[in-house]
């Protein structure tokens, strides 16, 4: 029983890795379209969105330079990569009443790519916490 279980968790965890894993240089490619409206890096700021530096792992509506939306700061949303897979996808699903005006994107590798971008920001603090305990 164990010789057969055994191929199939390590086919399960290779796809699971590989999943996680995204390339962050096609991810900064694919922030262009997000840049006009967020920013990473040690100078970023809120502007027409907050910034996302240290995104993963960070309370919804957390950062003190942007006007959240009330069902946004509502939510009760720690952004896993889960969360933010599911909210890139579809925000109005997520988040019913956000003021993100973007209707999702349909590619997993896209948001794959995108995730390993921001996880290069998880470093950067700029005020916002890379991540909270609760």
């Amino acid at each position: 029983m164990y010789k057969q279980l055994l191929p199939t968790l390590i086919l399960v965890f290779q796809l699971s890795a590989a999943s996680a894993a995204g390339d962050p240089i096609a991810g900064k490619a694919a922030f262009a379209k997000c840049a006009s409206c967020h920013q990473v890096g040690p100078s970023a700021r809120g502007g027409f969105g907050p910034q996302l530096n240290g995104i993963i792992g960070r309370p919804a509506a957390s950062t003190k330079d942007y006007k959240y939306s009330q069902a946004m700061q509502s939510s009760g949303i720690v952004w896993s990569e889960q969360k933010l897979r599911a909210f890139l996808k579809a925000p109005g699903d997520v988040v019913p009443g956000t003021k993100m005006r973007f209707f999702g994107i349909g590619s997993d590798t896209q948001i794959d790519n995108l995730l390993a971008y921001l996880r290069t920001s998880s470093a950067v603090s700029n005020g916002a916490p890379a991540s909270s305990p609760r």
